[in-house]
């Protein structure tokens, strides 16, 4: 059985998606995310594609599960989770990305004393996911009307969880939307939590810490714990695409 089924890119730019991943200042990413637990990469995707992509939400066959927020106590608004085979867009971020995300899961995990270690391409680990029963694909499609908003979260779905995440604002603020403003918060040991508002326009991507991530303190290094949400929308409609590198049990 394939591990990762591809289709056509849903709108293929002049260069390719994986062209456009490779030019992304990764030094600059790992260095926001060992000082914030984020960071964000502007006009990752198109215009184009970001509409390309919010439409796919009313083609119920791509997906394999529809969740409706208030139902579970997540808040308000609704998401579905892609079914195999992934949109080629959303296949080929997880595949172009993962590899430089990798060295830095790994070096976390080695300065949070975790003894996981993450092999540098996406197709290994999620071998690694499904012979663990993480069968069920994880990037989702987000939508949210006036009045919906996203509770504080975390993204875990199995024993296999890759701790960092992609997350893609398809929608333009102050355009399609008011409010609905990407928040995280870190909880420190014996403080309190710190709250960050993440700035993200249409086609911009927020790299994010999924669970913890470690910090370097006066007596060494120490882990903190991260969550992320979405603030009310005031007005419009927003959509939001999740690249999660690890599958679901």
């Amino acid at each position: 059985m394939k591990v990762l089924d591809r289709e056509p890119a849903l709108a293929p730019p002049a260069d390719g998606v994986a062209e456009r991943v490779a030019n992304v200042d990764w030094q600059r990413v790992a260095g926001d995310l060992d000082a914030e637990g984020s960071a964000i990469v502007e006009r990752l995707i198109t215009p184009a594609e970001c509409r390309e992509l919010a439409a796919l939400y009313a083609e119920d066959a791509r997906f394999r599960s529809r969740v409706v927020m208030s139902r579970h106590g997540f808040g308000r608004g609704e998401y579905k989770y892609f079914a195999y085979p992934l949109p080629g867009l959303v296949a080929g971020l997880r595949e172009a990305v993962y590899p430089h995300l990798a060295p830095i899961a790994n070096r976390w995990n080695e300065a949070m004393g975790i003894a996981v270690r993450f092999p540098s391409e996406h197709s290994l680990f999620v071998e690694r996911c499904h012979a663990a029963g993480q069968t069920r694909p994880t990037p989702l499609l987000l939508q949210y009307a006036a009045g919906d908003y996203n509770c504080l979260h975390q993204d875990l779905y199995g024993e296999h969880v890759f701790p960092l995440q992609l997350v893609l604002l398809l929608s333009e603020p102050g355009r399609d939307f008011a409010g609905g403003e990407f928040v995280m918060t870190e909880q420190r040991p014996r403080m309190q939590s710190r709250p960050v508002v993440l700035p993200l326009r249409q086609g911009d991507a927020a790299v994010i810490a999924v669970h913890h991530r470690p910090v370097q303190g006066t007596r060494g290094m120490y882990r903190v714990s991260l969550r992320h949400g979405v603030s009310r929308v005031r007005a419009g409609h927003r959509h939001t695409a999740g690249i999660i590198f690890h599958d679901a049990a």
